[in-house]
């Protein structure tokens, strides 16, 4: 499969963003993260003909697979999926961003993992959907484990990521994605440094970006449906 369809889905989403950005009077860069879970090795030499740079993927060991795989190809590696504090050892150092951090065990876990030296950079992810199957932090919570964070000298905190609920309620959407913002805002306000908002996937990626967000997650809208 050689994705033909995909260089003018990603204008389609470029401009879509363009778009939303105006709506809601921003000007920064949004980031796209192309999502090639459950695709093969080919989607990822698409994404990179088609100008992409960042490819994300949700399993370790999927990832780790076509890491050596494709060797040759220089991307950019993010995990946008669950971490299991067993699999952080497999995950330091393999990937530019991990966007799933959400408690102190996994991030002391990563932070011994990475090597002299060097620095992991890295997301928390926060449940804003108050949904109880999703990872994330609970938002009354995000504080203290940044607090705790801060000691984590091998951690490179760069913002925070959520996922909104599967609804056809875009007010719903809407308020999980303008909760991470200000939950951004207010910990900036209290010191930290948290530049990324990584906020919305192919159904919802236009409200998030319309509520500030610096990072879209994108599959399905990118390369179709999955196999």
């Amino acid at each position: 499969m050689t994705f033909p369809e995909l260089p003018g889905r990603l204008a389609q989403v470029r401009e879509t963003i363009g778009r939303h950005q105006a709506l809601g009077g921003w000007g920064h860069p949004v980031t796209i993260v192309a999502v090639t879970k459950s695709h093969g090795p080919e989607a990822v030499r698409a994404a990179l003909a088609a100008g992409l740079r960042i490819v994300g993927e949700n399993r370790v060991q999927e990832a780790l697979a076509k890491q050596d795989q494709l060797s040759d190809v220089p991307l950019e590696w993010h995990l946008i999926g669950t971490l299991q504090r067993n699999k952080a050892r497999h995950a330091v150092g393999r990937f530019a961003l991990i966007h799933s951090v959400d408690r102190l065990d996994l991030a002391r876990e990563l932070d011994r993992r990475v090597p002299d030296g060097r620095r992991q950079p890295v997301l928390v992810q926060v449940n804003c959907s108050n949904e109880p199957q999703k990872g994330g932090v609970e938002p009354e919570s995000l504080g203290p484990l940044l607090d705790g964070l801060r000691e984590l000298a091998r951690l490179d905190v760069r913002g925070l990521m959520t996922m909104a609920a599967f609804t056809a309620d875009a007010a719903e959407r809407r308020r999980t994605f303008r909760s991470l913002r200000t939950l951004r805002d207010e910990a900036e306000a209290a010191g930290d440094r948290l530049p990324e908002l990584s906020m919305g996937m192919s159904g919802d990626y236009p409200v998030a970006v319309e509520e500030g967000a610096t990072m879209v997650r994108l599959g399905t809208v990118l390369f179709g449906e999955r196999p």
